[in-house]
């Protein structure tokens, strides 16, 4: 960033500031909140998250420093606008997988065409192709049952997600169905559970750079030993 671009001293400050009250407001819905899934909460976290955010660009850009801490999803939670009592909600799930053992998985839709007495070398019955084999099994279990027993299907857990819409009024039968996500609103989201490896992986260079001091620290504690001479080894 060019000296002319860079943001002023004060603007740094302002930041900072609204980083402060930012965390009052937080914790202030915090300790009024009237449920688990309190509205003002997550609203008040959004814009915590929003000022964070903000102070650590200028930050960086006015000084070339970082903050030490990071709110996660800042970027996918917008402030929340949608009614503070909700008359009605949508729960919206995708889960990925990777299909890695394509043989288990028709092996798996198999036995369900086995079990309705239908033969599995019938290409009618959707069990002699991948894609049909996951029709199968997907149309015989639930979603959750699939999630949890992924591995006997052949599948591999990608990362999911979970987001709970708010909604002025349920919709009416059949509204939706041709385009089920068209309407999903991120600021009408009341909560959001994601999982990822990517946690995963930030977990794991975490507990890295925990082990590297001490094992630098057992080097040095080392030098002091003297080699063992040929004859003795």
């Amino acid at each position: 960033m060019s000296d002319a671009a860079q943001p002023t001293a004060a603007e740094v400050r302002a930041a900072a500031e609204a980083v402060k009250a930012a965390l009052d407001r937080h914790l202030a819905a915090v300790e009024r909140r009237s449920g688990e899934d309190d509205p003002a909460v997550y609203e008040a976290f959004n814009e915590l998250a929003a000022a964070a955010e903000e102070y650590d660009e200028l930050l960086y850009d006015r000084y070339d420093e970082v903050t030490p801490f990071e709110i996660p999803g800042a970027e996918d939670m917008p402030p929340y606008t949608g009614p503070e009592e909700p008359n009605a909600l949508s729960v919206l799930i995708r889960r990925d997988y990777a299909v890695v053992e394509p043989q288990r998985l028709l092996a798996q839709a198999q036995r369900v065409a086995a079990v309705e007495g239908e033969d599995a070398a019938d290409p009618d019955t959707g069990a002699a192709t991948v894609h049909g084999a996951l029709g199968v099994l997907f149309g015989e279990f639930e979603p959750d049952e699939i999630a949890s027993r992924h591995k006997e299907f052949g599948l591999e857990e990608g990362d999911s997600t979970l987001w709970v819409t708010a909604a002025d009024e349920p919709a009416e039968p059949g509204e939706w169905l041709e385009a089920p996500f068209e309407q999903a609103d991120p600021q009408r989201v009341v909560c959001r559970f994601d999982v990822s490896a990517v946690f995963d992986d930030d977990a794991d260079d975490d507990i890295e750079e925990d082990l590297v001091p001490d094992l630098e620290e057992e080097l040095d504690e080392d030098e002091d030993l003297e080699p063992l001479d040929a004859d003795r080894r």
